[in-house]
C-alpha cells in the first residue's frame, strides 16, 4: 500500500538508500563458503548477524544453512572479539569436526578492529588447530560493497589458502563460478562433461542446497569442491572466471601466485555470453565444440525465432547483481526487447561503462545506475515516470508488480515466494530457454487476464 505513494518526481539522495537492491558482504561470504566440502562458516560477530545471514540463504534455497557464530556480548563489542573466537574454534573443531571453518567478519568486528589474520594464527600456534584441519578467513564489513563482494572475498580467500603450485601440469581447467544458483553449477558440470574437458569448479553449491531427502541429515552433504581439488588448481592448464565482480580477484590470485592464466567471461546467460563462455571453455580446454552444444543453440534459436512477436519492442525494468544484469540486458536486446531501466545495489566504478557498451547507439533508451541510491524506489519512480512491459529482479520486486500492475519474473537473490530456481538452470542454452519461458509465461497470464471477451482466444 505504501508504496502506491511513490512519486514520479526524483529527489536527488546522496545519504539515503530505501529498499536497496542488495544485501551484506557476509551472506555472500557464507554462500561461498558452503562451496567446499565440510566446510563450516563461521560469522565473527553477533547472534542475530548470523541469524540474519542463514535464514536469507535459507529462505532462497529451503535448505537448512549450518554456521556458527562468535556471540558477541556487550564486552565483545567493546574488548574485542579475540576471547570468543578462540574457544569458538576449539569447540567447532571438537564438537563439529569440519574439514574446515571460513571465518568472515560482519560489521561489528570489523568497526572495533578485529584482526582475523592475527587471531586465526594465533589459534594456530596455540596448537587449536588440530591436524589436517583448516581455517580461512574474509573481511566482510557490511556497510561495504554487498553480497557480491562478500562472494568475492571468500572465493579470494579460498583459493590463495589452498592453490598450490608444482611442478606437475594437469590437463584440467579451472572455472571459478560467480554467484549462481546449484542447478547452475551442475550445469557448469554438464556442459564441461560434453565437451570433455576435466574442470575443477570452485565453489560448487550442487548437492550442498539441494541435496534430496534421505530421512538422514548430513552436516556436511557430499557437495561442494573438495581440498584435493582446490589444490590442484595450482597445476592447472588455464582458469576461465564467470563473473567479473564475483571472480575477478580470486583469478588475478590464482595467476599470481600460481601463474594459471586466466580469461573473465560474463555469466553464460542468455545468447552471446554463453556464446563466449563457450568458446573460451573450448579454448582453454584445447577440444572442439561438439554437435549437442551446437543443437542446444539451435533449439534456443528456433524458440526466440517462433516467439519472436511476443518479446518485440516490450519495454523491461530490471534489477539485481551486475555479473547478472550485463549478460541478461544482452540477451534482452538479442531478442528485441528493450531494457529501459536497470538498477544494481553493488557499487563498482565500470558499471557504467559495461552499460554503456552494451547498449552502444541504443544508450539513450535506457536508464541505469548503481551503488548505494540504486535502490528499488528509484527504479520504481522510473516507472511511474515511464512504464514499462514487464518487471525482473527477486522476490521484493512484488511489491512494485502489484501496484503497477506488471507482469513480473523472478529471477536472482533471494527468491522467496516461488520455486524451482535451484533446481532448473537459467544458464547456457538450456538456460536461456528456461528464462524465455518465465518470461514468455509471464507476458501470456497478464495479456489472458487483461484481454476483452473479443480478444480472449484459445491460441495466442
Amino acid at each position: 500500500m505504501l508504496l502506491r505513494h511513490t512519486t514520479e518526481k526524483e529527489i536527488d539522495r546522496k545519504g539515503l538508500t530505501v529498499n536497496a537492491a542488495k544485501t551484506c558482504q557476509p551472506v555472500g561470504a557464507m554462500y561461498a563458503s558452503l562451496g567446499i566440502h565440510g566446510c563450516l562458516p563461521h560469522s565473527h560477530g553477533s547472534q542475530g548477524c548470523c541469524s540474519y545471514h542463514r535464514s536469507a540463504l535459507t529462505r532462497h534455497y529451503k535448505e537448512p544453512v549450518m554456521a556458527a557464530t562468535s556471540s558477541f556480548t556487550e564486552g565483545s563489542s567493546v574488548f574485542g572479539g579475540q576471547a570468543n573466537l578462540l574457544q569458538a574454534i576449539t569447540t567447532i573443531f571438537s564438537v563439529y569436526d569440519p574439514e574446515i571453518i571460513a571465518v568472515h567478519s560482519t560489521c561489528l568486528s570489523e568497526t572495533i578492529g578485529d584482526d582475523l589474520h592475527q587471531i586465526v594464527k594465533k589459534a594456530s600456534d596455540d596448537g587449536k588447530v588440530p591436524e589436517g584441519k583448516h581455517i580461512i578467513q574474509a573481511a566482510t564489513p557490511s556497510y561495504v560493497g554487498s553480497h557480491v563482494t562478500g562472494y568475492s572475498n571468500m572465493l579470494t580467500a579460498i583459493v590463495k589458502y589452498f592453490a598450490v603450485k608444482t611442478d606437475e601440469v594437469k590437463r584440467q581447467v579451472n572455472i571459478l563460478s560467480g554467484w549462481v544458483e546449484p542447478a547452475d553449477m551442475r550445469e557448469l558440470k554438464r556442459i564441461a562433461k560434453v565437451m570433455g574437458i576435466k574442470t575443477v569448479l570452485a565453489p560448487d553449491t550442487s548437492d550442498v542446497l539441494d541435496t534430496p531427502l534421505t530421512g538422514k541429515f548430513e552436516l556436511y552433504p557430499k557437495g561442494g569442491t573438495t581440498i584435493p581439488e582446490l589444490v590442484s588448481m595450482g597445476d592447472s592448464m588455464k582458469t576461465v572466471a564467470i563473473g567479473e565482480w564475483a571472480t575477478k580477484d580470486a583469478a588475478v590470485a590464482l595467476d599470481n601466485q600460481c601463474k594459471v592464466p586466466f580469461e573473465l567471461c560474463n555469466l553464460p546467460i542468455g545468447l552471446r555470453a554463453t556464446d563466449r563462455f563457450i568458446s573460451a571453455l573450448a579454448k582453454a580446454g584445447a577440444v572442439s565444440v561438439p554437435a549437442e552444444i551446437e543443437r542446444e543453440r539451435g533449439r534456443l534459436m528456433d524458440l526466440i525465432t517462433d516467439m519472436h512477436q511476443y518479446f518485440y519492442g516490450k519495454r523491461v525494468a530490471l534489477y539485481g547483481d551486475p555479473d547478472q544484469l550485463f549478460p541478461l540486458c544482452e540477451f534482452l536486446l538479442d531478442i528485441d526487447m528493450v531494457p529501459a531501466y536497470v538498477i544494481s545495489g553493488t557499487p563498482g566504478k565500470s558499471f557504467s561503462k559495461r552499460m554503456e557498451a552494451i547498449f552502444g547507439d541504443k544508450i539513450d533508451q535506457v536508464k541505469f545506475k548503481n551503488g548505494a541510491q540504486a535502490d528499488t524506489f528509484q527504479l520504481h519512480q522510473w516507472i511511474k515516470q515511464e512504464g514499462v512491459d514487464l518487471l525482473i529482479g527477486n522476490t521484493y520486486g512484488k511489491y512494485i508488480a502489484r501496484d503497477e500492475k506488471i507482469p513480473f519474473v523472478r529471477f536472482g537473490f533471494p527468491t522467496m515466494d516461488r520455486i524451482g530456481h535451484q533446481y532448473f538452470s537459467t544458464i547456457g542454452y538450456m538456460g536461456a530457454i528456461r528464462i524465455l519461458e518465465k518470461i514468455l509465461d509471464s507476458i501470456m497470464q497478464y495479456q489472458d487476464e487483461t484481454s476483452t471477451e473479443e480478444k480472449f482466444e484459445l491460441v495466442m
